[in-house]
């Protein structure tokens, strides 16, 4: 495991979302500060860890499906902290020949996903240390490794309801989509409250109190309205725990999902 022991640019006073999410995976690459957070929001929601899990399983069907269907790039924008089935992990376990850029803006998970994001001989993966709210410098840093003439799947999970802006949003959403040519997809997870409504809202003021990165819950037609333009592949948007499970029909989380396609 990568240690952060003496790292420059990472903040182990501060709780930082990459971390608290990988607190409720059951990881271990968090601080003192991210398990407190995460244990009062979990007193909270404690359905929260629940969510953490069924958002990586959407993560894991949404990309399997992208691969089945023959996409061969990802753009990962708010990667996270690696743990098991990464994004490079299933998609060339489809296709070994996949290539992945993730993206992130914590000195930390790029440290970890150098380490650990390595992916096969026949396919490549690449880290770009940058910011959402930056997407041009993404896009020139992800064509060192994507071919953007080809279809590309822009995935972005848990981490456009850090953009509390929502014309910003739009305006994020809109610059890496007009990147990308027709065949290309979206799929996007974003935190709502219309599964536990007051205790979701509970648990947004607190942690924006607390949590450093500003949040906000969108509703799932706030969802959908990032997909205008694009066609919204079956379910559409439901909670992401509904999107496509395997086996008996899981239980609703305030997390939903979509996935679009560019045409």
């Amino acid at each position: 495991m990568p240690d952060a022991r003496g790292m420059t640019g990472v903040d182990f006073d501060s709780p930082h979302s990459a971390r608290i999410w990988n607190y409720w995976l059951g990881g271990t690459d968090n601080f003192p500060v991210d398990r407190a957070v995460g244990d009062e929001i979990l007193e909270l929601l404690p359905d929260v860890a629940t969510l953490a899990r069924a958002s990586r399983g959407f993560l894991e069907r949404a990309v399997t499906f992208l691969a089945s269907a023959g996409v061969r790039q990802f753009l990962d924008i708010g990667t996270g902290l690696p743990t098991a089935n990464n994004t490079h992990q299933v998609a060339q376990a489809v296709a070994p020949s996949s290539r992945v850029v993730y993206v992130d803006n914590d000195p930390l998970v790029l440290v970890h996903a150098r380490t650990l994001l390595t992916g096969t001989v026949e396919g490549a993966t690449a880290y770009v240390e940058a910011d959402l709210r930056d997407p041009a410098r993404i896009l020139t840093e992800a064509t060192h490794t994507l071919d953007f003439s080809q279809p590309v799947a822009v995935t972005l999970m848990g981490i456009l309801h850090h953009v509390t802006d929502t014309s910003e949003a739009h305006s994020i959403l809109a610059t890496l989509l007009a990147a990308v040519p027709p065949g290309s997809y979206l799929a996007l997870s974003h935190a709502t409250n219309v599964i536990h409504g007051a205790a979701s809202d509970e648990v947004v003021r607190q942690w924006n109190e607390v949590g450093g990165e500003p949040l906000v819950l969108r509703s799932p037609g706030e969802i959908e309205a990032f997909c205008t333009g694009l066609d919204i592949l079956p379910p559409g948007v439901v909670s992401v725990s509904r999107w496509r499970p395997t086996g008996e029909t899981p239980p609703e989380v305030d997390e939903f999902g979509v996935v679009a396609r560019k045409h």
